[in-house]
């Protein structure tokens, strides 16, 4: 595993074995990366990243590497909060970033105190988990951290579909990659959403 582009291009990550650890393939995130710039490699620059269910922080660490102003990783396990901070002291990464070792609720509760609007959220539980989806997609449009500009992306099994919308939140692109898919959702009517 390793970080695809930016400042930290082709620098290694570590990870974790387990059932519950599964980082977010080079080729997905990739192809995430790939969507969220379309041909503008700056579009990142300044923007403010959640990575939810962190496990390695892969995710938000490319989002670091591509100019993400800030990115909150959020991830309740130990052993693998202790790998995000690890992968981030071997790239040198000094700010930037908020680590959150806690369940949603309480880490939602507390960014929301410090006023945090996301341009990004990323959400990858454990896919057996699949009720994550369903509560951690309420629970952001319930909440103050996502605007009518935030993209909300769901890591998925192709196979599992984790709702079409969640109130204003209404999924506009699927993108299937292996036995995995990403679900791209974002406040507003189904007219408005575009990417």
């Amino acid at each position: 595993m390793r970080v695809i582009a930016g400042k930290y291009r082709s620098r290694p990550l570590r990870s974790l074995r387990g059932i519950d650890i599964r980082p977010t393939s080079d080729r997905l995130r990739e192809t995430l990366f790939n969507v969220l710039t379309a041909g503008n490699p700056a579009a990142l620059e300044g923007s403010v990243w959640l990575d939810l269910f962190a496990g390695t922080g892969a995710v938000g660490i490319e989002a670091l590497s591509r100019g993400a102003k800030e990115v909150y990783f959020v991830e309740c396990s130990a052993p693998a909060a202790d790998v995000i901070r690890g992968n981030l002291a071997s790239l040198g990464v000094g700010g930037g970033f908020t680590l959150l070792q806690e369940e949603l609720p309480r880490a939602f509760w507390r960014m929301e105190r410090q006023r945090v609007a996301a341009d990004v959220v990323f959400i990858d539980p454990p896919y057996r988990m699949q009720d994550a989806y369903t509560n951690t997609l309420r629970a952001l449009v319930d909440s103050s951290l996502v605007w009518a500009m935030s993209v909300v992306i769901a890591e998925h099994e192709k196979k599992f579909d984790p709702g079409e919308e969640f109130g204003p939140l209404r999924r506009f692109r699927k993108l299937v990659q292996g036995s995995a898919a990403l679900s791209f959702y974002r406040m507003g009517s189904a007219g408005d959403l575009r990417v």
